[in-house]
């Protein structure tokens, strides 16, 4: 059997290794590391739990043993999807690297810019960075990475798939091209396999396990439960209940971060250790949760799948995904946050009549015959509104074509009777059919005073038809002032007796000259210019 002796690690490194109790490396670390230390391009695939961070970890603390970083310009770069895998990674190199005096700095959302930029400015060996606040340190001058002799990409899938596709190139573009480039993952589609390749050169490709397999160590069960959000709140309750026995703690997902909040309060109403993990929160708030998860003074945490990706919670016994996931591929990460080292652990995952399609795309991506542990998809029952649209949405407030729905809404037959009914002088034969006390409705009369029309005139003073007067005189002036030239040209031909004149007979010319200038300047400005 292979041992950490035989990978070519560093005797300082070898030490700590033993000091954190690990005498065998898991099968990606024994195929990954020996090419890493051989500065080699590494596209390391394992399921997720299978000691991918100390593949990496270990050869590069072993390659920093000879240099040292110069201020701004790290030695090696690594970038995360998330902040808790960030400070995740700092504590392996604390941890392995003890007997080594190496700067790490990390760079990452929700801490003050100033600490950060204290490292950068002593020089770091080690630097590890989300993408967003790395960008900004560089942006702002404080970062260079023409230094840059190794590049690690965490979660290589979930980096590109979350969008981090144009900052990973821009990064990529700013480091050195004999750079060395490690990619870990727990899935890699082949879509994603394509994207890997411009980060990459003449890689080994280590894959340990099947892309998408789930660990034999977890039991994985489906719960049937309706759609309802109070049905679905009260199956979980159920559950964690029934499980009390084996349940030591445990990490319920869901979809949404507002689906977080909402199940937090409820757990918290009935009386469970509680806590929640989502994005929105900040830096401080999401750390002390999770030290407070790790250290069992929470029995449960409720988070978003910002939890789902390389969090190393060993001793975590259950995983409840309140929700399908989307994306089949956070399936396996979800579950992949209990059973790790060996360990035995439960999944369950609550399904109803909608997530059908999600199912099945799950199934398929990982082979697995999960079993039903209560109904099966023949005893899920469409719930009454299912198919409609959510209250508040754009869809529910429209009619079939677009517009408002009330706007839509055939009219009672009685209406329209009525309407027929009040179109005309007398009632129509439609209206007749009209229940009672609609068709019967008079005729409203008309109200028309019968005074002749010049005595139902407004009597005028003679005032007020001289304004009247006035005003529409200066209309009708005002309207041929803003006439065109040409219109006004076509009315009269004949052009005035001074625009036949020469122009240098007009001087004494007392005929009215026309506001403006070049050849209709006016006189007396003429003769200031002579």
């Amino acid at each position: 059997m292979t041992q950490f002796t035989d990978l070519g690690l560093s005797p300082k490194v070898l030490s700590a290794v033993a000091d954190a109790g690990y005498s065998t490396p898991t099968p990606i670390q024994a195929a990954a590391i020996p090419s890493a230390l051989e500065r080699k391009d590494v596209l390391g695939i394992a399921q997720t739990g299978t000691g991918k961070t100390a593949a990496f970890v270990l050869p590069m603390i072993t390659l920093l043993e000879k240099g040292r970083a110069r201020a701004r310009m790290p030695r090696t770069l690594i970038l995360e999807p998330t902040r808790e895998l960030a400070a995740q990674v700092e504590e392996n190199f604390t941890k392995y690297g003890k007997n080594h005096k190496l700067n790490v700095a990390l760079l990452i959302g929700g801490v003050s810019f100033d600490e950060q930029e204290k490292k950068l400015e002593r020089g770091a060996d080690v630097l590890i960075a989300t993408p967003g606040r790395l960008l900004d340190h560089f942006e702002r001058g404080k970062l260079l990475m023409t230094g840059v002799e190794i590049l690690v990409i965490d979660e290589a899938d979930r980096m590109l798939d979350m969008g981090f596709i144009p900052d990973i190139e821009r990064i990529a573009k700013l480091t050195p091209m004999t750079r060395q480039t490690l990619f870990f993952s727990a899935t890699m589609p082949p879509e994603i396999t394509r994207l890997a390749d411009q980060f990459l050169h003449a890689p080994v490709r280590v894959e340990v396990a099947k892309p998408a397999q789930t660990a034999k160590t977890i039991t994985q069960k489906l719960v049937a439960c309706g759609s309802k959000d109070w049905a679905k709140r009260a199956k979980l309750r159920e559950l964690i209940d029934a499980e009390a026995a084996t349940l030591k703690n445990a990490i319920i997902f869901c979809n949404r971060k507002v689906d977080v909040a909402d199940l937090l309060r409820s757990l918290l109403k009935h009386e469970y250790s509680v806590g929640a993990l989502h994005g929105d929160m900040d830096q401080r708030s999401r750390m002390a949760t999770l030290e407070a998860f790790r250290a069992n003074k929470l029995s449960l945490l409720v988070a978003s799948d910002v939890a789902a990706r390389g969090l190393d919670i060993p001793d975590v016994s259950h995983v409840f995904n309140f929700d399908v996931p989307i994306h089949a591929e956070d399936y396996v990460h979800r579950i992949g946050r209990t059973g790790r080292a060996g360990r035995s652990g439960a999944a369950y995952m609550l399904v109803t009549k909608r997530d059908s399609k999600y199912l099945d795309a799950i199934l398929k991506l990982t082979g697995d015959a999960v079993e039903w542990h209560d109904g099966d998809m023949s005893t899920l029952v469409e719930e009454v509104g299912d198919d409609k649209p959510q209250r508040g949405s754009r869809d529910a407030k429209r009619g079939p074509r677009g517009g408002n729905k009330r706007d839509h809404a055939p009219k009672p037959d009685h209406e329209k009777q009525a309407f027929k009914g009040l179109k005309g002088d007398t009632v129509s034969q439609d209206a007749a059919a009209a229940p009672a006390g609609v068709a019967d409705t008079p005729k409203p009369e008309k109200r028309r005073e019968e005074r002749p029309h010049n005595e139902r005139q407004r009597e005028i003073r003679p005032g007020d038809q001289r304004q009247r007067d006035d005003r529409k005189t200066e209309g009708r002036q005002r309207d041929a002032r803003s006439e065109p030239q040409a219109a006004q040209a076509s009315r009269d031909p004949q052009p005035r007796e001074h625009e036949r004149k020469p122009r240098h007979d007009r001087d004494n010319d007392n005929s009215p000259v026309p506001l403006g200038f070049g050849d209709d300047t006016p006189a007396f400005m003429r003769n200031g210019l002579k």
